[in-house]
């Protein structure tokens, strides 16, 4: 009964099923990155290896970031002071850095609270998502999350290393990277749902408007038009799992795949706002002007219109030189 009242709701909506991907009489299967069982929802170990997999820190500055990452999830962390207290000793000022039993015990016990419920849970889709990233000279790192009643939750950790083209981009091609990054590593849950992207970076927000980037940032600026996005800025001391994560130089890589800066189909799913130089494209080609423009508009259009050429399928600009 309940098989025949899914596939009809299948056929109700139009939904095609992958035959690959259908199993019967199974115990257990995986959804959306999570296990499925008569268990319930259980957090699949993928979502979540870089942080099981996660080296002690080898100095202050290390124990620092994994004290700040766990620490913004010590609500859901009973004792936390009392855990975390050999961790905080190596803190003090002139104490001697010595990574004993008590400290590999303390470290392994918070990763444990940091890769099992209540923080890490599945997604609910009546909530808006939250995406923490960030981006450092070697690294990025990317945290899906919700907020309930004002506090976080994680459903996917992921951080990638870059490459040595990477490497030398700009502080801004890095964070806007590390953002295009977590919307594609993100994208199953994210496409159709309303996300709310934290950076440190403020100048993405302006980004978004700029007319004269280079070409990179207008194809990553595009590739952003398909999501129901708002960047905020979050200061790089409130954006610490993100941070810690970016700042992870490990051998293992939770996403082997190159980043796909491309896009991921021939056209996009939607595109709220018109870019800016859809206007100029549509004149070049029609020689018509939006009918609702007034004759001040027209004129001023008009007059920076003849520094463009069209040629299908590519709009080129004139220089000065």
């Amino acid at each position: 009964m309940h098989l025949e009242a899914v596939l009809h709701r299948c056929i109700e909506k139009d939904l095609v099923l992958n035959w690959e991907k259908c199993h019967f009489m199974v115990q257990k299967g995986i959804v959306l990155g999570h296990i499925i069982s008569k268990n319930g929802i259980e957090v699949d170990k993928a979502k979540v290896e870089l942080i099981v997999k996660l080296p002690p820190p080898t100095n202050v500055k290390g124990i620092r970031q994994f004290l700040g990452h766990a620490g913004f999830y010590r609500r859901f962390i009973k004792d936390f002071s009392k855990i975390s207290k050999p961790l905080c000793e190596l803190l003090v000022k002139d104490a001697k850095f010595v990574w004993d039993e008590k400290c590999q015990r303390s470290f392994e016990e918070l990763k444990q609270f940091l890769t099992t419920a209540p923080i890490v849970r599945a997604p609910n889709w009546k909530l808006p998502f939250e995406v923490m990233c960030d981006s450092s000279d070697l690294a990025m790192g990317a945290v899906l999350g919700q907020r309930e009643d004002g506090k976080p939750y994680v459903i996917y950790y992921a951080s990638r290393t870059l490459n040595e083209a990477q490497k030398n981009y700009t502080t801004t091609e890095k964070e806007l990277l590390a953002v295009v990054f977590a919307l594609d590593k993100f994208r199953a849950y994210l496409v159709g749902s309303s996300i709310v992207v934290f950076t440190n970076h403020s100048a993405l927000k302006y980004l978004l408007t700029k007319q004269d980037a280079k070409a990179r940032l207008i194809r990553w600026i595009l590739l952003l038009q398909e999501f129901n996005l708002q960047i905020r800025d979050k200061k790089g001391v409130e954006n610490v799992v993100a941070d810690h994560l970016s700042r992870l130089v490990i051998a293992h890589d939770s996403h082997g795949l190159p980043i796909n800066d491309d896009f991921p189909e021939e056209s996009l799913m939607s595109v709220d706002l018109a870019p800016w130089y859809s206007h100029i494209a549509n004149f070049l080609v029609t020689g018509e002007v939006p009918s609702e423009w007034s004759a001040q508009d027209k004129r001023h259009f008009l007059a920076k219109i003849h520094a463009y050429y069209w040629e299908e399928p590519f709009l080129f600009k004139y220089c000065a030189d």
